[in-house]
């Protein structure tokens, strides 16, 4: 599983930020780099990602992909968020959510908007399984990735959590989907060194089950049926994941301060959208004014 931190950070974020180089003639370009690196890893996965192997597939020599990428961890970061970008991936530039309002599980509210991310993700993981060992507490995140993340935030900005617990609800669910796809990663690689399927090999496994009839609660769900159609783990997981936040959203809008952040005087709750924080238009401008002034 590839970690993170490895080589220069400001470079990586040189990398992922410039501007598209647009290939203007025939040769060697960090897109065309980018790419064949991606096709290799959704054919051989990450182990199969070298850099003299990206080199060969293009037809060129090790040493003259160095002029264009540092190295392979920061050609993992931009394989990811060029995945991320793929047409019908990432929202328009500049995108955002309409504000949630308190309709979660209506279509459009934040539990449909959040659900679909979700999905999104999982879609991208399945075709690209690789994404998911590409991890680390310190990778940086490249345009693409950001706007999922800020088109997520957006998602919640109007449910009146507050904005370290619209990090967390972000977080929460963005954790569940890399969670459930770095087992359909570890899966498929295991299948693909071994050449055994996971259902082949489990049900190869006879001195195993032949000692776990000791263990009455595990036999009963064995003989009740419980492992014969199991639950999908990722629908069964998000549905679990989506309650525990609709849970919160109620909590905090049954909380919600209805008063001006300026005056303290009532604000009337708005009928739908983004919760009212001023109680007119001269304490917006007030606040705004204070915010300008530092």
């Amino acid at each position: 599983m590839a970690g993170g931190g490895a080589g220069d950070p400001d470079d990586g974020v040189e990398l992922l930020w410039q501007e598209g180089d647009g290939e203007p003639r025939p040769g060697l370009s960090l897109g065309r780099i980018v790419r064949a690196a991606v096709e290799l890893a959704d054919a051989d996965g990450l182990e199969g990602l070298s850099m003299r192997k990206v080199a060969e597939r293009l037809g060129f020599t090790t040493m003259s992909l160095y002029r264009h990428v540092p190295g392979r961890d920061h050609l993992l970061d931009l394989m990811r968020d060029a995945v991320i970008g793929l047409p019908g991936t990432i929202p328009p530039e500049g995108a955002v959510a309409e504000p949630a309002g308190e309709a979660g599980g209506e279509a459009g509210g934040w539990r449909a908007r959040l659900e679909a991310c979700a999905r999104e993700g999982w879609e991208l993981r399945k075709r690209h399984p690789w994404v998911a060992e590409v991890r680390g507490t310190r990778r940086v995140p490249g345009p693409n990735a950001v706007a999922h993340y800020e088109y997520m935030l957006s998602a919640v900005s109007g449910t009146g959590l507050a904005p370290a617990e619209m990090i967390a609800v972000v977080g929460l669910v963005a954790r569940f989907v890399d969670s459930e796809a770095v087992r359909l990663a570890e899966v498929a690689r295991t299948e693909r060194l071994s050449g055994v399927s996971e259902e082949e090999w489990w049900g190869a496994r006879d001195t195993l089950y032949a000692r776990l009839d000791r263990y009455p609660t595990l036999t009963y769900l064995w003989e009740a049926g419980g492992y014969d159609e199991p639950e999908d783990p990722f629908e069964f997981g998000l549905r679990r994941v989506l309650d525990g936040i609709e849970v919160l959203v109620q909590e905090r809008d049954e909380t919600r301060d209805e008063s001006c952040r300026i005056c303290g005087a009532p604000v009337e709750r708005a009928a739908s959208g983004r919760p009212r924080a001023y109680c007119s238009r001269a304490c917006q401008q007030r606040a705004y004014r204070k915010r300008r002034s530092g």
